[in-house]
């Protein structure tokens, strides 16, 4: 049963409407509490994002009431999804289209085609409902982005994105002048990755009994990688002579290669040997033979062991990537050869883990206290 007039627990948590898998949702964010996540497990359609580190639950009448949010106008219904306004007009769903092309055109990922699409919908039936969409000036632009900040119930990446669909739309598309709207953008919060240590990282892989489990956990951790990385990963992937890794197409389309570890060489070599049905083309193949191993149940794979090992911290599959970066750096390796290790294309990224490893810094003692206390 859900526990829709339970405040004990509602008002701990921050709600915002936001979009999870390029759907309208209502995102949760609390300081970590078991009893409000079994709480939210209790709630059809909930999701839980590892990359994001939330919740997220459909956004509809009953869940915008259980969170305090506003219920707008198309809502009146329980377990009614919100819709915005009235059917697009032509003009909109030809706007829409020319969109689509664009991106399918330059080779965005699917993810950034439904964002985009799904944004400017939103924005488009807005705008259409007082104006013409192809009169709208950058000041126009400007105070619709405003009067939607002033509702304050979207996330600083929601309202991220949807001012890139709008620039998109207007410059890529219409091929209008650059916008620079000034107005400030939401900042996402700094969130410091959730890191490992080694004694928890040996209790994590003690606790995996299945080698095939173990091997994957293994290779992501020691390569950093990240989970969609592991089981897409190919046997001619794996080059045993150079001891290296090719990592092909990975997030942005760029290809890498990362060191291989004889202790892993090891353990693939273990798995491949006694695995039935030995893989035959991806490393890592699921439950149908040829396919690659599902993402989610690499997770899963993840989150027992996790719990097996008696590890109480908040981390997901991607801490594994998170723990290889930090430990690296950790142990003196510079951070522009983190950066290609981990194939991100902004050193900035990258140095989220120097704050990390500044932790280290708590630790060091005071000169003080190597004085005789009875100084």
């Amino acid at each position: 049963m859900e526990s829709f007039n339970d405040s004990a627990w509602t008002d701990k948590v921050d709600a915002c409407l936001d979009q999870h898998q390029s759907k309208p949702c209502i995102r949760l964010a609390f300081a970590y509490d078991s009893i409000i996540i079994q709480h939210i497990k209790e709630i059809t359609g909930r999701q839980w994002s590892p990359t994001k580190k939330s919740w997220f639950i459909p956004d509809t009448y009953k869940n915008r009431c259980r969170f305090g949010l506003e219920v707008e106008h198309g809502m009146t219904e329980p377990g009614h999804v919100y819709a915005v306004t009235p059917e697009l007009n032509s003009l909109c769903h030809e706007l829409l289209q020319k969109v689509h092309d664009q991106i399918v055109l330059r080779g965005y990922s699917i993810h950034t085609l439904k964002s985009y699409v799904n944004h400017l919908k939103v924005y488009l039936q807005q705008v259409s409902l007082h104006h013409d969409p192809l009169a709208m000036t950058k000041a126009d632009i400007e105070q619709y982005l405003l009067a939607r900040g002033k509702q304050k119930k979207y996330s600083e990446s929601d309202t991220n994105q949807h001012i890139n669909a709008i620039k998109f739309l207007y410059e890529q598309v219409l091929k209008k002048e650059r916008m620079l709207f000034y107005l400030p953008r939401p900042e996402k919060p700094l969130q410091l990755p959730k890191v490992l240590g080694e004694h928890e990282l040996e209790r994590l892989f003690r606790a995996v009994p299945y080698l095939k489990h173990k091997a994957i956990l293994l290779t992501a951790f020691s390569c950093g990688m990240r989970v969609g990385e592991v089981i897409k990963l190919r046997l001619r992937d794996i080059d045993s002579e150079r001891m290296q890794i090719f990592i092909e197409r990975s997030k942005g389309k760029k290809d890498r290669y990362v060191t291989l570890s004889p202790v892993l060489l090891d353990i693939l070599r273990q798995y491949i040997k006694l695995h039935t049905p030995t893989p035959t083309d991806f490393l890592f193949e699921g439950q149908e033979k040829g396919q690659p191993y599902s993402s989610r149940s690499a997770q899963t794979i993840f989150n027992r062991a996790v719990q097996a090992a008696g590890i109480h911290k908040n981390v997901t599959f991607h801490s594994l990537r998170h723990s290889y970066a930090t430990h690296l750096l950790e142990k003196g390796v510079d951070i522009k050869y983190i950066k290609e290790l981990l194939g991100h294309f902004d050193i900035k990224t990258t140095e989220r883990y120097l704050h990390v490893a500044k932790e280290k810094l708590v630790n060091i003692k005071s000169p003080l206290d190597y004085l005789d206390p009875n100084i």
